[in-house]
């Protein structure tokens, strides 16, 4: 479908190649006991997933800084269980879960496999929203920092995705245009709405099982890829 107008091939990070959700709760499992906090995993998780999505948002959108997201995404699930702890405590935490979190590496399924495929044909790069000290050993631990010329993140471009600026200092980074240009990630609102409105093709990859939309297409695996480039 992309094969005969693709040069580039832009990837987000987390939840799209690197699978944030089974990375961050075995981190969570670890420092939840490393703190001494009687808490189940499960029951934490359960407050925690959606109130880091909706701090993220937040950050995406300026509302907040780096810091507070990292500190107030904990300090909320604290307070949601009921569960009293000093500030200092939390911001140990907040400083614990960035420390371990780029030591656990699973990907989601087929992500070597795909890169492989795609390496030979295609120029691969990221566009992350994550921080730059956090994501850059994300990749390297996870043994697919090599696959990737471009990694381009929030905290170099000064925005975070969907702000034009940063798909258009990718594709400056990147040496390349945005009609050759293909986004692939699993945000709707930051990664396909935002490479779209500067030109790029786009993929949606369904980690979050969305609903069907007419942006782009969506696949569910990332082997799907194959049928596209």
């Amino acid at each position: 479908m992309f094969r005969d107008t693709i040069t580039d091939v832009f990837f987000d990070l987390d939840h799209t190649l690197w699978d944030f959700e089974k990375n961050s709760a075995l981190t969570f499992e670890k420092i939840l006991v490393k703190n001494e906090i009687s808490i189940q995993l499960s029951d934490f998780l359960e407050v925690y997933i959606p109130a880091n999505l909706a701090f993220w948002k937040l950050y995406r959108e300026e509302k907040i800084t780096k810091e507070e997201l990292r500190y107030q995404r904990l300090k909320t699930v604290f307070d949601d269980l009921k569960y009293s702890l000093p500030d200092d405590i939390i911001h140990k935490m907040a400083s614990d879960y960035i420390d371990n979190l780029s030591t656990y590496n699973h990907l989601f399924p087929h992500t070597v496999e795909i890169l492989e495929y795609l390496r030979p044909n295609y120029r691969l790069h990221i566009i992350t929203n994550g921080f730059h000290e956090v994501q850059n050993k994300k990749l390297k631990n996870a043994g697919i920092s090599h696959y990737f010329e471009q990694v381009i993140n929030s905290e170099m471009a000064g925005v975070k995705k969907p702000n034009p600026y940063i798909f258009k200092l990718a594709l400056e980074k990147a040496g390349t245009y945005s009609q050759k240009s293909l986004m692939i990630g699993d945000s709707l609102e930051a990664d396909i709405q935002g490479a779209l409105a500067v030109g790029y093709k786009a993929l949606h990859f369904n980690a979050h099982k969305e609903p069907k939309h007419h942006h782009c297409e969506m696949i569910d695996e990332l082997i799907e890829i194959k049928s596209f480039l």
